[in-house]
């Protein structure tokens, strides 16, 4: 690209400055004439996310007191004009696309501005003004016009789960500045938890306001603001335009459908319409901090996060949820013993019947030479117990829906989907596994190849083999499993129309910042030859 990506995270973390931008847009009702901040307003950074050949959704949210208790990040209930430009050149001498969003309080001042008309396969740098402050610059890339044929690459980063109070983000700093084309986010963008006054890590002391567990909508803003103020985050927020869904602990733990965790809530197990108001709160609070178009905007408990990009003839990018329409987890949401009937019970879903069709029917129909399934948990059957009589599962896996794998796989066998990859996130532990259309068959085909990333924080530093990794990796237990690391990290992905790469990056400590990064292992899948191999 023609910015240096040291220049690129310099300007990420740009100061305010005053400008004149053209203007244009529909006004949604009076806005605050001349607005002033106590602050920065643009405290919480930028971003951009889900683009298409002609452009891709912009996000920032206004908040000089990110903090305030209250949860409006310092600011009135007034609306307030936000400005934004987009340009082919990072100094802004060539702006191709201005316009006016309205910040409203009761989206938390946030704004969702989408963008149309850009090139296809373009670099392109966007920023904001309001109330005469200036935003960080931040960088996206369209994606390729859908009937490109050409012999192009695309490099992308995907990363999971990042407790704030478990560790730094260096992964992110890391992430940044290695020039990707998107970055993919799997799920725990943050952690609903209510945590003690002495958690934290060194230099990275948890505000009082965060000792209950989020349930309220001014409570998950704060969650959020919180973990947006981190500033490599940031940096990874403006270097690429990311794709992101959700698991549950932008909600709850384990939450599934309607159903929450049993445990103390604050209102009691079975309450449906408590839960409802509770998930009512959060997605609104998600929709706020990120850079997501008006499909995704929530109404009430429920909201549509599944939805499919292309890239090209290169790639499909199908993105899951699979916390919104799946059966409640079997065996006291996995804190029994799992019967074999339960788990493999055909009348369970992970997806839901309207999305695994969506799924299935998109990845036969495509023309891209990969189908790329962004996805929450482990996919792979995996014995955690190193004995093969005496399996243990995880049920909030896939193994505990095991007719619904069968149905994935299965589908994706007999449709003739031969270069499926997955992504997925969860288990804050990398594993690269082969998805085969019978696990207990040594024979059995394989479909597809899931590479599993580890977290960016959550579980702390982490080891390159812990027990359950040797557990997992028991010879003769798991053996379509191919490698194990327990360290945090991300993943990295660069493919073309005949190889798709992955490189797994880690870092040796997270409990302190400015850990250096090192490739823990590398690997590559052909096209139409599902299964990966050490690179």
């Amino acid at each position: 690209m023609d910015l240096s990506r040291r220049r690129l995270l310099g300007l990420a973390g740009a100061g305010v400055a005053a400008i004149s931008l053209y203007t244009n847009g529909i006004s949604h009702g009076k806005a605050w004439a001349a607005p002033r901040f106590a602050d920065d307003p643009f405290r919480l950074g930028v971003a951009a996310g889900d683009p298409t050949a002609d452009g891709f959704v912009l996000w920032t949210r206004l908040a000089p007191d990110p903090l305030a208790v209250d949860g409006r990040g310092g600011l009135p209930e007034r609306t307030v004009a936000v400005d934004w430009q987009v340009a082919s050149d990072d100094r802004f001498r060539r702006v191709v696309r201005s316009g006016t969003a309205h910040a409203v309080p009761e989206l938390g001042h946030s704004v969702h501005p989408e963008v149309h008309g850009l090139a296809p396969g373009r670099e392109y740098f966007y920023r904001f003004r309001a109330g005469g402050v200036l935003s960080p610059v931040g960088r996206a890339r369209t994606a390729p016009f859908p009937a490109d044929l050409g012999t192009g690459s695309l490099s992308f980063a995907f990363a999971s789960c990042q407790a704030w109070y478990e560790g730094w983000y260096s992964a992110y700093r890391h992430m940044a500045s290695a020039g990707h084309d998107l970055v993919v986010f799997l799920g725990d963008y943050l952690y609903e938890y209510g945590v003690g006054p002495d958690a934290g890590c060194r230099h990275r002391t948890l505000p009082a306001q965060y000792q209950r567990e989020a349930h309220t909508l001014v409570e998950y803003r704060n969650r959020y603001a919180l973990t947006k103020l981190d500033a490599d985050l940031q940096a990874a927020h403006a270097a690429a335009a990311w794709v992101l869904t959700w698991d549950d602990h932008e909600i709850e733990n384990n939450w599934a459908g309607d159903v929450a965790e049993p445990d103390d809530d604050g209102y009691p197990d079975g309450d449906v319409a408590a839960f409802r108001r509770r998930k009512a709160a959060a997605f609104q609070a998600y929709y706020e901090h990120l850079p997501l178009r008006l499909p995704q905007k929530p109404a009430g408990a429920r909201a549509r996060m599944y939805r499919r990009l292309g890239f090209g003839t290169l790639l499909d990018l199908h993105v899951l949820d699979s916390r919104s329409y799946r059966s409640d987890q079997v065996a006291g949401d996995g804190t029994g013993k799992a019967r074999d009937a339960q788990r493999r019970d055909p009348r369970r879903t992970m997806l839901g019947a309207a999305q695994e069709a969506w799924l299935l029917d998109g990845a036969a129909r495509s023309a891209a030479t990969w189908q790329v399934v962004a996805n929450q948990t482990l996919i792979a059957q995996v014995n955690q117990r190193p004995d093969a009589k005496h399996p243990s599962w995880g049920t909030d896996m896939w193994d505990g829906y095991v007719a619904s794998r069968d149905r994935l796989l299965g589908g994706l066998h007999d449709r003739g989907v031969r270069s499926a990859v997955v992504l997925t996130g969860d288990i804050h532990r990398a594993t690269v596994a082969d998805l085969k259309l019978d696990f207990d068959d040594p024979g059995s085909p394989v479909v597809a190849t899931e590479f599993a990333g580890t977290s960016i924080s959550s579980g702390g530093n982490g080891a390159a083999t812990d027990q359950i990794g040797r557990d997992w990796m028991t010879p003769g237990i798991n053996p379509h499993l191919k490698w194990h690391n327990a360290q945090r990290g991300y993943t990295s992905v660069r493919l073309d129309h005949r190889e798709l790469r992955a490189g797994y990056h880690v870092l040796g400590y997270v409990t302190r910042p400015g850990a250096p990064v090192s490739t823990a292992a590398r690997f590559v899948v052909e096209a139409g030859r599902p299964g990966a191999h050490h690179a």
